[in-house]
């Protein structure tokens, strides 16, 4: 049996789950509405305010698809009511960002400065211009933004410049030694 996907998924107050045909499930909360549908070999009940995924067999698709099931699920419920949050550092020198509207214009050491413009559902603060902070209730989308924006200069081994995200620890290498 999966150990995640055993696991039971207990619904806040504030969040409803409606169950609709064909393994169509919609979820909203207090922060929006998030809809998704999920494999239909995979059964989902619903008893209260708990939410319990089983699976038909023990074949391979079905052990697979169990546990993601229920972490997707699971991540629906908790970004409709908490939602998610990436934050990244510009680490270099010169290196900053800004809000121009809804764009996010990054100055990464290019002749020319990076634009991204958040599609609908994804929030981009800055609240230091070293430092962007990505919103929503989609944690795909938020980490799938983070992750673009990162890539536009990550960081470097040996003097550790670049986007990356709050917390990373960037494994420094020693440069060329001399005679």
């Amino acid at each position: 049996m999966s150990r995640i996907g055993k696991l039971p998924i207990e619904v806040p107050a504030d969040v409803t789950v409606t169950l609709g045909e064909n393994n169509v499930v919609t979820v909203k909360g207090p922060k929006g509405e998030l809809k998704n549908t999920f494999n239909s070999d995979i059964k989902i009940e619903q008893e209260g305010n708990i939410i319990t995924l089983i699976r038909p067999s023990e074949a391979k698709e079905h052990r697979s698809i169990h546990g993601t099931t229920r972490s997707l699920l699971n991540n629906m419920i908790i970004g409709v009511s908490k939602g998610f949050e990436r934050s990244l550092e510009l680490v270099g020198v010169g290196y900053r960002a800004q809000l121009q509207g809804q764009k996010l214009v990054l100055n990464v050491g290019y002749s020319h400065p990076v634009e991204f413009t958040p599609e609908e559902g994804v929030q981009i603060e800055v609240p230091e211009n070293t430092k962007v902070t990505i919103r929503g209730i989609d944690k795909e989308r938020v980490g799938a933004l983070a992750s673009n924006i990162r890539q536009v200069r990550p960081p470097e081994p040996y003097k550790g410049k670049g986007i990356r995200y709050q917390g990373e620890r960037v494994r420094s290498k020693e440069g060329k030694t001399g005679k």
